[in-house]
């Protein structure tokens, strides 16, 4: 009886699969009713479960335009479900807890330790209230900033326009209510003016950064030497990320543009990628060569225990540093005087993988079911697995494979290909046996 007992019970990371899963299909079923869409008729359930995903996911990739298709409560039910996925469904569950009193269990600490990459169990409830302070403040500051301006375009509409895509950008959903000037049309239409594309790339990049990050910050202010190495790697990485891109954007990329409008597009495009889904240019038109940076951008994402998606900073950083290692024959990678585990460069190795592959298998699979060229389908899959929700307008054409295919990326990218890994793997007991050596000549 015993044995059966502790068979039943779920570990840390199928709490967490299965939090984000019932989280999915609840919205699909609220979003199935006729007084989710404007029309007042049943969305289909792959439709809906669709949108329930990548809200969830906070990916952005839709198949219907947000702001023509869904009514207010559809709307509503959806900028809901991606508070839920930008904040985690854990990090979420443990605060209704927290906020009615209840003690929060060893269990419960463990699971928010692994949903939000926290490096140990103690300080959890803490980090779980700063974490909600944050994630109000932030949005609450972002709604605003843009609300003179949503207020002055829509009236009293405004208010909820600010609050909508404050939190689609904090959370870096993509998620937006601009089909009222043109379906599909996001930001385009606010890509001159600086209230705007100023306030959702900063709301995206606090995001994105993490919440461990901001708490380190908060803890040691600006006294940078005192951050863990882990938050320098992901700053530096952050500013590496958002600089270059810009700069190829701004000199090879808006040259017909006035110079303001030219400078907000190029850091626009730099930002957005990693992984929030707005776009303040029609990305069709720009070059195949910044398509495919906005492809590694997508991939790389955000940073761990943040509302981003993505292989994570971190994942590139040290991947970085491990091939560093290798010229220079050292045998540890090393960032800010601090070696780096060797656990930490197999998984680093091991995520890098499976964000290569899977969308270059995806978009294999949707190139030949859609007859589409490989890049169109290759940057809809690097969108969906890194939860970005840019696209190059296939989306909405896509058959019940590919989209099946996409819904697949976003749920991996949301919840991680190591969450899924061991939480498939939880019965299978550690091999502490290891097998004779031998060499194998490599690169």
């Amino acid at each position: 009886m015993g044995k059966f007992a502790r068979r039943k019970t779920l570990t840390s990371f199928q709490v967490i699969i299965l939090g984000f899963a019932c989280a999915i299909l609840l919205g699909a079923l609220l979003l199935m009713l006729p007084i989710s869409s404007q029309e007042r008729h049943m969305t289909s359930f792959l439709d809906s479960l669709f949108t329930s995903t990548s809200a969830v996911c906070v990916t952005g990739l839709v198949l219907h335009d947000t702001a023509t298709y869904w009514s207010a409560f559809g709307q509503a039910v959806i900028l809901i479900l991606i508070q839920i996925g930008g904040m985690g469904v854990v990090t979420v569950a443990v605060s209704f807890a927290m906020i009615s009193g209840r003690k929060i269990s060893l269990m419960q600490r463990s699971t928010m330790q692994e949903a939000i990459a926290a490096p140990k169990v103690g300080g959890i409830v803490r980090l779980t209230g700063f974490i909600i302070q944050m994630t109000l403040v932030f949005e609450l500051i972002g709604a605003v900033l843009m609300g003179p301006v949503f207020c002055r375009d829509f009236g009293i509409r405004g208010i909820w326009m600010a609050l909508f895509h404050s939190i689609s950008a904090f959370c870096n959903a993509g998620f937006d209510l601009m089909g009222v000037r043109g379906e599909f049309s996001s930001l385009t239409t606010y890509a001159d003016n600086p209230a705007i594309t100023l306030t959702i790339m900063a709301l995206i990049i606090i995001g994105g950064i993490g919440f461990l990050t901001w708490d380190d910050i908060h803890i040691n202010k600006w006294h940078i030497r005192r951050y863990r190495m882990q938050s320098k790697v992901i700053l530096t990485t952050t500013a590496v990320l958002l600089v270059i891109p810009a700069v190829v954007f701004f000199s090879f990329e808006f040259q017909t543009l006035p110079l303001g409008e030219r400078i907000l597009k190029s850091l626009f495009q730099a930002v957005t990628p990693r992984t929030a889904g707005f776009n303040t240019a029609d990305l069709t038109v720009m070059s195949e060569s910044a398509q495919f940076i906005i492809i590694v951008l997508m991939l790389i994402g955000g940073s761990p225990g943040s509302t981003a998606g993505g292989m994570k900073t971190t994942t590139i950083a040290v991947m970085i540093g491990n091939a560093l290692a290798v010229f220079r024959r050292k045998e540890d990678a090393h960032f800010f005087g601090r070696r780096i585990e060797e656990d930490a460069v197999r998984t680093a190795a091991t995520v890098f993988s499976m964000y290569v592959m899977l969308p270059v298998i995806g978009g294999l699979v949707i190139s030949m079911a859609e007859h589409q060229p490989i890049l169109i389908c290759l940057f809809e899959t690097a969108s969906a697995i890194g939860t970005v929700g840019l696209t190059l307008g296939l989306t909405q054409s896509l058959g019940v494979i590919s989209q099946l295919i996409l819904i697949g990326l976003m749920f991996f990218g949301r919840v991680g290909g190591l969450t899924l890994i061991f939480a498939a793997l939880s019965g299978v007991r550690k091999n502490v046996s290891r097998l004779p050596q031998e060499k194998i000549t490599v690169g």
